[in-house]
């Protein structure tokens, strides 16, 4: 059933003040899904209005969806953590800062590190919350009610108990989004053309999950006879999410705002994007200094390899600084030997290696 798109549009009668401040914050409040729902069900704290990064129609929605905040934290929470792996070795790394911003001044640019986060935090959500609604931790949904496919053997039986990708996809795109809905700036202004790219963008996370998503199959019968198959739909891993999503952050398209209030391909040239494809509005800052305006930390300090030719060898990490090496004493276990029964037990070696960082 869904919940969310009526309630969407009662929400959109409330206008939201624009900040710095993002419900990808959730993520990083250290909401306790064991801990805290069981406050959130009773009403025991007033958690909603406590939580920073709400717009008002997302605190709405907390009131009125109390189960689900836990998860929603827990979706930021995974996307963050995905950022950071995807760009563990580029000049920018996906860094959080202390403040509900989450990401710092790099959100108000309205660059493809912008349109990544979005699209990441997007699809955590939905990961987690189809997740949840298998696993019966959510009041409002269950198993996966998704059609047959058609392509399915036809003695296969579809059934079982699947990730319900579908209610995941709604209840997200009515709590992520609405924050963006409830903004109305002048048509053709900045201020629209970043509203516009970040709905864009969220919704090709939602699609990413989606596009993932598998028929698992399992064989039932006596002594693995397999007289018996039984098929569902499953969740990919978040990771194949992620490099999903970094894919196209690599091609993302560069747009811009028309007079009509509509986002075009800034190059007439380039292909129009798909609502899969990721889109921004501005260049990104080459990273390479500290800078405050743009939410740069720079990459003096940063670790980096000597030899290699990517992203993450000295002379891109660097910025053509030059780096600084020195020696470090590594610890590692060596030498482990398993013991019946049951232990394995291993040497402690040392072994000096060259560090090297940017300068």
């Amino acid at each position: 059933m869904n919940t969310a798109t009526p309630l969407l549009l009662y929400l959109l009668n409330f206008s939201a003040v624009f900040s710095l401040e993002t419900w990808m914050n959730l993520g990083l409040q250290g909401i306790n899904i064991l801990h805290n729902q069981q406050a959130y069900l009773l009403g025991a704290l007033p958690l909603c209005t406590q939580l920073s990064g709400l717009s008002r129609g997302q605190t709405k929605l907390c009131y009125l969806y109390p189960d689900h905040i836990p998860y929603v934290g827990h979706g930021a929470r995974l996307g963050i953590s995905e950022c950071q792996w995807q760009f563990r070795y580029r000049r920018w790394n996906c860094s959080t800062v202390g403040d509900s911003s989450v990401f710092g001044p790099v959100l108000n640019i309205a660059s493809r590190e912008a349109a990544f986060t979005h699209a990441i935090s997007a699809a955590g959500v939905v990961h987690i919350v189809a997740r949840a609604c298998r696993d019966g931790q959510l009041s409002n949904c269950g198993c996966s009610r998704a059609f047959r496919p058609k392509l399915l053997h036809r003695d296969w039986i579809w059934g079982g108990c699947g990730d319900n990708i579908e209610y995941g996809y709604r209840f997200t795109e009515g709590f992520v989004d609405v924050r963006e809905r409830e903004n109305n700036f002048p048509p053709g202004s900045r201020k629209q053309g970043k509203k516009l790219m970040n709905l864009h963008n969220n919704e090709a996370g939602r699609r990413a999950v989606i596009s993932k998503t598998r028929v698992t199959c399992k064989c039932h019968g006596i002594s693995g006879s397999c007289s018996l198959i039984t098929c569902w739909q499953q969740l990919a891993s978040f990771r194949e999410v992620g490099d999903h999503l970094k894919d196209k952050y690599d091609s993302a398209t560069e747009v811009k705002i028309n007079r009509r209030g509509k986002l075009q391909v800034k190059n007439p040239h380039f292909s129009v994007p798909t609502a899969e494809d990721l889109v921004h509005l501005e260049e990104s800052p080459d990273y390479c200094v500290r800078n405050r305006t743009t939410g740069s930390l720079g990459t003096y300090g940063r670790e980096c390899n000597r030899t290699a030719p990517g992203t993450n060898g000295c002379n891109l990490m660097c910025c053509g600084r030059g780096y600084n090496t020195h020696k470090a004493v590594l610890k590692e276990r060596c030498g482990c030997k398993f013991y019946w029964c049951c232990y394995v037990k291993c040497k402690t070696c040392t072994k000096v290696v060259d560090l090297h960082t940017c300068k």
